[in-house]
This record gives C-alpha cells, structure tokens and sequence, in this order.
C-alpha cells in the first residue's frame, strides 16, 4: 500500500494561549479549547469548549483559529490523542490543527483512526521530563498507508459504526454508576454537610485495622498459570473499579509471612500512594484472579460489621466532595509521589447512618451492579471487536 508524508496531504498549525494576565481576554465567545476537552471527547468530536476567548484574545494569539471539521492533535501531555471539531474554534498551543489540502485524496476520519493506531509510537518519540510533547515535524513526517479514498472511506464507517458500540456501552456504565450515585445521596444526603444529621465519627473507630501490602523487586515477566502469582497494579484500582486486565505478571516465590498479601474477594482497597488526582481512590473487589498480592502502595481497610458496609463506604469514599477531603490529607516532598498515612486516615471524620441502613443501600447498589458487571463485560467485547478492526483496517484487511 502506497505511504505519503502528511505535510504532503495536510496544512498544519498549533494554536496559542492568550495572556492570563489579561482577564478582558477569556470574555469572549470564540470557543478556546485545552487538553482537557479532547480527553473529554470520548466519542472523537469536539462539540463545546470549557473556555472562551475575545477577538482581542485571538488576535494576541495572530488569529490562530480553526473551521469546523478540523483534526486536533495533542502535542503536549496526552500525546497522540485526537478529536475532530464539530464546531469553528481557536486552541492553545498544546493543540495542532490539521486540514486536509485535497479532500478527494484524503478523509477525515480515516486519518483520525490512523492516528489512534500510531499513538504508543508518538508516546514513544515524545521528549520531555515533566510534560511530555511532540514537535510539528515530527508530525509532518509521519507517513501514512494511502489507500484510495472509497476505500478510506469503507474503513472509517466501519470503525465508526464499531466505536459507536463500544461508546454506547461506556454510556451505560457511566448511567449505572450515576444512578448508585443518587441513591447515595437520596439515603445518606451530602456526607460532608451531613444535611441529615448523621453521627460523626472517625475511621479510628470504624475500621478494625488498616493492612499494608508487598511489592517484590522483580522482572516483569508473564505468568504462565494460575500457581504463579501476578502483582496488583495501581491501575487496576485508578478510577474506583477493579479491573484485572491492568496488573502487572510476574512469576516469583512468595515468603510464608508474606501470604497474607493476597488480594481476595470482598476486600476494600484503598489507594495511599499515587499522583495528586488519584490518591485515595478506593475500590471494592467483587472478583480476583487467584494469587493476586496487594502492593505497598495499597491498603486493605478492615471494617467492623457491626458498624460499617463495606459497599457504603466504597461509595463513601469516592463521593466528589469527600473524596477531596481524603485526597487533601496526603503529603510528600517535591519529587515523590503523594502519600496518605494510616494515622491521618483513621483520624479522618465521617457521618455514620445506622449500620441497617447501610445494608439495604448496599443491597440495592449491588442490583445495579449486577447489570453495570454486564454492560462492563459487553464493553470489553466491544473493545475487543474495535481493536481488532482497527489493526485490521491499516494492514489492507478491510479493503
């Protein structure tokens, strides 16, 4: 298959960040977009900006403003992530804007899924210690596989049509985990202006004990069997749901004192060591692949029953505004990564409903979560199914 450079099928441009100092410059109209926003844009379009510029503020930045139906690349940060704007807009200078010179040679949204599939090599070409970025030539000399354009074209409503299933089953989860959200605040009400009047009390008090785990110095090397143990990752426990397919395999001997390590169905996890965003995370495992160990940079949280439910305090502790309570207790010296102590969490204040009342919340959020483990399970075939076509689609497979 024939390979052109994109600075031979594209016009390129990064866009820029008017002065800060200038606040008559964010009082605009003009839609500013970030980083953020193309994180934010899980289906690939742009269709609104968290922030607006003036004219004054585009022209400070030499009117670096782009159409609607422009390709925006991230250079900075989440390199290699892109989005197409569904609107007219300007970006700052994280952001590259590509147009297509000759729409006839080249279509949008193939050239957007291509990106998706060279993303590991920018990642990997990035330079740059505390934000990573990519330059404008690297970009330009990027050679793209340049099928013609019917059958471009054939290979971009194939893959829309299949990230539109994956995107649909990311939608149900997020409906899923909204509405266990609701049911906690229709029960329990906000737990940091505890509205209701709840008992307040410390963790000292309700949990039993706080257990620390092990993290062995050893290669990362793929189990073979279930009789070789894995280590739990800190990914697996990011964004408050267990998922298995993030832990790092490695195959080593476990020392008998260290076997109580092992992660096992039921238990709470706390996150104590991790960036700033991420401290604190808590998840409950529902299911665990056998011989999994709990890291050092985990907690287990021992719970007393007869005062706590460990579902409850799952969703306790990722509520948003308590959540940054016990995010806020962390501290560490410049160049290490944020830690919460045992001490600070168990003197850490929380409401306290009656333990019955958090049983029968816990009994109704685990029907949701019934259904939200099967829209997971689709989405993990949807997933699968996109990656596939995908890969398919650049090796001529698709034709």
């Amino acid at each position: 298959m024939q390979k052109v450079k994109l600075n031979q099928l594209c016009n390129m441009q990064s866009g820029g960040t008017p002065s800060r100092g200038k606040s008559e410059y964010y009082k605009g109209t003009i839609p500013w977009s970030k980083i953020s926003d193309l994180e934010k844009s899980n289906d690939g379009y742009i269709y609104k900006t968290e922030e607006h510029i003036s004219t004054e503020g585009l022209k400070s930045i030499n009117n670096r403003f782009f159409k609607k139906g422009t390709l925006l690349l991230a250079m900075y940060g989440s390199v290699g992530k892109t989005a197409i704007a569904k609107i007219d807009l300007s970006t700052n200078q994280a952001i590259l804007g590509i147009n297509i010179q000759d729409e006839t040679k080249l279509d949008i949204r193939y050239l957007r899924f291509w990106f998706t599939t060279i993303k590991e090599q920018l990642l990997n070409r990035a330079v740059g210690a505390a934000l990573a970025n990519i330059s404008l030539g690297i970009v330009k000399d990027l050679e793209i596989p340049l099928p013609p354009l019917p059958t471009q074209q054939k290979i971009a409503t194939i893959l829309d049509k299949a990230d539109e299933l994956r995107q649909y089953n990311k939608k149900l989860i997020e409906k899923y985990d909204a509405l266990t959200q609701s049911l906690f605040l229709e029960m329990f009400g906000d737990p940091v202006k505890n509205e209701k009047g709840w008992e307040i009390t410390t963790f000292s008090k309700i949990l039993s004990k706080i257990e620390s785990g092990w993290s062995p110095v050893c290669e990362n090397k793929p189990r073979n069997n279930n009789n070789e143990w894995a280590v739990l990752k800190l990914g697996s426990v990011s964004y408050g749901t267990y998922n298995s397919k993030e832990n790092k395999k490695y195959e080593f001997e476990v020392p008998i004192a260290k076997l109580d390590c092992e992660v096992k169905k039921g238990d709470l996890l706390f996150t104590r060591k991790n960036t700033y965003h991420m401290v604190g995370t808590t998840v409950f495992v529902y299911d665990t692949e056998p011989r999994l160990l709990l890291p050092d940079t985990v907690f287990r949280l021992i719970y007393l029953k007869e005062k706590a439910n460990p579902l409850f305090l799952y969703y306790l502790l990722n509520h948003n505004k308590f959540s940054a309570e016990i995010q806020s207790l962390a501290s560490g010296t410049s160049g290490s990564m944020p830690n919460i102590s045992k001490a600070k969490l168990q003197s850490k204040e929380t409401i306290l409903p009656p333990v019955n009342l958090q049983n029968q919340f816990a009994e109704r959020a685990q029907l949701i979560e019934t259904q939200k483990q099967q829209a997971q399970e689709a989405l993990v075939k949807s997933e699968a199914l996109f990656q596939s076509l995908l890969q398919r689609a650049f090796k001529g497979e698709l034709n």
